[in-house]
């Protein structure tokens, strides 16, 4: 992820997320103060409606006691219903109906003290029908009022009903009167469009308050079918449509306002970003050209912020690695200097030793035997012409301040034979030659030389006065891809090494001898890797090291297997 993407992710975050949790906590506490405020008003709405419904009531208490007092009064029924005149039946079974049209009542029935209808105004062949529990069940009501479900000719109704009593010559009667719960009765309670009132039956379930508030106003319902009171009463809808389109309106502009602030944001990190990453950017590829080769990079800049502190700090870093580099190229120089001086003694000593042993073995005879001189020395002539060949080949190639490679067809077990031969009269006994024919490799005779020499002489220190063995051998291999190498191997049964001195035996100026330089394994592994070969090493302390090169075998003859 970019540093502009990452700046970008971090000012949105600070910008918009304070302003999503700022709008939510105003719509949540808009929210809830105007849904306070509703239920405050649907509160005293139900209020208003409840008064209502105490003054239906109380309207039909008066209307009961009007009547009431009318039936006292009237002789005719006092005739028909405690004299029992068969004159006056007839007036009886008429006067509940007569007497509901002039108080507009929606029923009326009187019953006796057994609760036997004498009259029904509502349902005139409900006439001598037992039904004691309806005046029993209104007495028992709070307020003595409740809902009654009565029956007409035509269909049943329910009715808010309350009832009364009166005596007439020792003769107890009830007069039971109601208003029907309909439509129109119930469109006066509803105050407003937003307001709904019903009636709750028994088995009704509450509905859900998402989107409305509803109270509800208790009054009992007679159930005639069980004779007892069940809670019933009006219900009362308080619509929050206008709550909801409040809402929305106030989610729409969040919205928008949210993505102007979004935009807005997004223009203003992405100027900000701009002014920040384009000279970051500008330095970073400047950076990237930097190195000791080249270090002409300049990092100038007349900025007095950040950016231009650290174009100074760079600015000064690559002065620094300037004089650095100037200082490395020079100890590069003199090291590089004396690790030539370094080789050119390794190497000039090792020519020298096969000279240096001729001479000691020719002076020694002339001390001894001076007759068998022109024999020897004729003998070991080839050894003092190769060892002068090899100094004069060494000069040629430290004459170019590095050794070239003249790579040609060449003989390693002829080169290692030499070697052995050379070397016979330093340890006569323990050197041997396991050689190969035709083990041809393309290579530097010089450099082949001086790997197979170093390895002998490391080897013949490795046993030093004892009565150990040095064995070059020489041998065709083929590997697994069917290319064919020459294997060389010195091998001794000296001191051996530790796996610490196996890590380190190839790093420069590394030597266990006291007089020894470093240089001859390090020489020995460039010189290996020169010639497209690999060199590997076996060791166990106290029972002898084994150095093993691999070098391509020469591709123009025809080799023997093994």
């Amino acid at each position: 992820m970019s540093f502009r993407t990452r700046l970008m992710i971090i000012f949105l975050g600070a910008v918009l997320v304070p302003m999503i949790l700022l709008s939510f906590l105003i719509r949540m506490e808009m929210t809830q103060r105007l849904t306070d405020q509703y239920e405050q008003r649907a509160d005293a709405l139900v209020s208003v409606i409840e008064t209502d419904i105490e003054q239906e009531s109380a309207s039909l208490a008066s209307s009961l006691s009007a009547l009431k007092e009318t039936i006292l009064d009237d002789n005719r029924f006092r005739r028909a219903a405690v004299d029992r005149d068969e004159d006056a039946r007839r007036y009886l079974l008429d006067y509940a109906g007569t007497a509901m049209r002039m108080t507009s009542l929606s029923m009326l029935q009187i019953q006796d003290a057994e609760g036997r209808i004498i009259s029904s105004g509502h349902f005139r062949n409900e006439f001598d029908r037992l039904e004691p529990e309806l005046p029993r069940l209104l007495s028992k009501a709070p307020s003595s009022v409740a809902l009654v479900e009565v029956r007409t000719p035509d269909k049943g109704m329910i009715v808010l009903a309350r009832t009364d009593r009166f005596s007439i010559g020792g003769n107890a009667f009830s007069i039971t009167g109601g208003i029907e719960i309909e439509r129109r009765f119930l469109a006066r309670l509803e105050r407003e469009s937003s307001l709904s009132v019903t009636l709750i039956h028994p088995s009704d379930l509450k509905l859900s308050p998402d989107n409305m508030i509803i109270r509800e106003i208790p009054v009992p319902l007679i159930d005639r079918d069980h004779k007892k009171l069940v809670n019933s009463g009006f219900r009362v809808k308080h619509d929050l449509a206008g709550l909801n389109v409040l809402r929305d309106s106030i989610d729409r502009w969040f919205l928008i306002v949210l993505a102007v602030a979004a935009l807005a944001a997004v223009v203003m990190v992405g100027y900000l970003s701009s002014q920040l990453s384009r000279p970051l950017t500008n330095l970073a590829k400047k950076t990237s050209r930097l190195d000791l080769d080249t270090l002409d990079v300049e990092f100038e800049t007349g900025r007095r912020d950040e950016i231009g502190s650290l174009s100074r700090l760079l600015a000064a870093m690559t002065d620094r690695l300037r004089a650095g580099a100037l200082r490395i190229r020079d100890a590069e120089r003199r090291a590089t200097l004396g690790e030539m001086a370094r080789q050119v003694n390794h190497d000039i000593r090792n020519g020298l030793t096969p000279i240096r042993n001729v001479i000691r073995h020719l002076s020694q005879l002339s001390r001894e035997d001076p007759q068998a001189l022109p024999g020897v020395f004729a003998e070991r002539e080839e050894t003092l012409d190769s060892s002068m060949e090899y100094l004069d080949d060494l000069a040629s190639n430290y004459a170019r301040l590095y050794p070239h490679l003249d790579k040609k067809r060449c003989d390693v077990s002829e080169i290692a034979s030499a070697i052995v031969t050379d070397l016979h009269g330093t340890r006569p006994a323990g050197l041997t030659g396991e050689l190969c024919e035709g083990a041809f490799v393309q290579a530097d005779p010089v450099a082949l030389r001086r790997i197979l020499e170093n390895l002998v002489r490391n080897a013949i220190d490795s046993i030093g006065q004892d009565q150990g063995t040095v064995t070059v051998a020489t041998k065709h291999v083929s590997d697994g891809e069917g290319r064919t190498w020459i294997r060389v191997t010195v091998t001794d049964n000296g001191q051996g090494m530790s796996e610490e001195q196996k890590a380190k035996i190839f790093d420069d100026f590394y030597t266990t001898k006291a007089d020894g330089t470093g240089l001859g394994l390090s020489i020995v592994r460039r010189l290996v890797m020169d010639l497209d070969g690999r060199i590997d090493v076996q060791s166990v302390e106290g029972e002898g090291t084994s150095m093993i090169i691999h070098l391509p075998a020469y591709a123009g003859e025809t080799e023997a297997g093994e």
